[in-house]
């Protein structure tokens, strides 16, 4: 089993505090991604986790055992770095047996284990080359091996994808999920990247500033976010804020900005409702645009189309409506030009809310 626990945990570095009371719970065989910008705290968790940091305050468990002070050899926790930290001078095969041979295995089973682990990560034709004659994509296959082969209970690994090409780190992606899921291991995975953390992460914890702003799968924390900072740091392009008022006009309930007059949905005036002229965002996702119907009063916006940008299978729009500027992404079959005065049917019932002051939900939180 591999089940980390953290307990009211602090990192302070002088008067600089990197990660603050942190309560979290990874479960045993569990992928849980940690996310957020540089700066947030989740490399300096990883390295709790790692034995690397000592902690300030609080304690993190392994199963019910507390390892504050057990150093990182004897975690049972395997370590892929961002720079894939290869030697230079040793063969991939070297490369990949260094940790068994550290820890006195008989030749018989490192042999065993590196070649069941490049075979599993078809690097097999590449053992006795050295780190400087693989690409970038090889060498990150080399270092998964060598912590493959450790046969670990914690698979820690620190933005390993950042240094590949965008192509690569879509294929590497499918090859870590594919990783986890045959090893039923716990892993703990670090990025900047809001697409590798919902294509892999069974659950993701969203850090900023040392705090965990929320924790959930990828659908929880896509479509109920807690506060605008999740909301903004999830989704390409990201979601459009607007600020305004509530308004209760008889039984129903919008959202009004100069021209801009939204409603909500039952499930969303029910709680909303009471709160007439409070100030708050209007979030709108980019893609909740409903296409090819015509606009419906309090459910569409009118604005002016500032530019459209061509990608591929989609089309940005951008576009100025209630003295703000915002960006749509529609289908490619949907005509509009540059210049054009448009009506956009917006799909109400993804609406999200905040409070202005506080930057907090006023539809998921308590």
């Amino acid at each position: 089993m591999a089940r980390i626990r953290f307990d009211n945990v602090t990192k302070r570095y002088g008067n600089v505090v990197a990660v603050e009371g942190l309560d979290l719970e990874i479960r045993d065989k569990e992928f849980v991604v940690l996310l957020g910008p540089s700066g947030c705290g989740k490399t300096t968790t990883l390295n709790m986790i790692a034995g690397l940091e000592e902690l300030t305050e609080g304690d993190i468990y392994f199963d019910d055992q507390i390892v504050n002070f057990m150093p990182p050899h004897k975690r049972d926790a395997a370590m892929v770095f961002q720079s894939y930290a290869l030697y230079p001078h040793k063969s991939v095969y070297e490369n990949i047996a260094f940790g068994l041979r550290m820890r006195r295995f008989d030749q018989t089973e490192i042999d065993r284990r590196v070649r069941d682990a490049a075979k599993r990560l078809e690097i097999e034709h590449l053992l006795k080359r050295r780190p400087s004659q693989l690409s970038g994509g090889q060498r990150q296959r080399v270092a998964l091996g060598r912590a493959m082969v450790r046969q670990p209970a914690v698979f820690l690994m620190d933005e390993p994808l950042s240094n590949l090409d965008a192509v690569l780190r879509i294929s590497m992606r499918a090859e870590i999920k594919q990783l986890h899921q045959s090893m039923k291991t716990t892993f703990v995975y670090v990025t900047h990247d809001q697409a590798e953390a919902l294509t892999l992460a069974d659950r993701i914890v969203v850090m900023n500033l040392g705090l965990v702003q929320q924790i959930g799968t990828a659908d929880e924390i896509y479509e109920q976010p807690l506060n605008m900072f999740v909301a903004s740091f999830l989704g390409s392009p990201p979601i459009n804020y607007i600020e305004g008022r509530i308004e209760e006009v008889g039984d129903e309930v919008r959202f009004r900005r100069e021209s801009i007059k939204l409603r909500f949905p039952p499930h969303m005036a029910k709680r909303l409702a009471g709160q007439n002229g409070r100030e708050m965002v209007l979030g709108i996702r980019p893609e909740d645009v409903i296409e090819n119907i015509p606009p419906v009063e309090g459910e569409s916006l009118h604005g002016h189309v500032n530019f459209v940008l061509p990608v591929g299978s989609d089309q940005y729009l951008n576009m100025r409506a209630g003295g703000v500027e915002l960006f749509f992404r529609v289908g490619k079959e949907v005509r509009h030009a540059n210049d054009e005065d448009v009506a956009l049917a917006i799909n109400i019932n993804r609406l999200h809310v905040f409070d202005k002051e506080t930057q907090t939900s006023l539809l998921y939180q308590d």
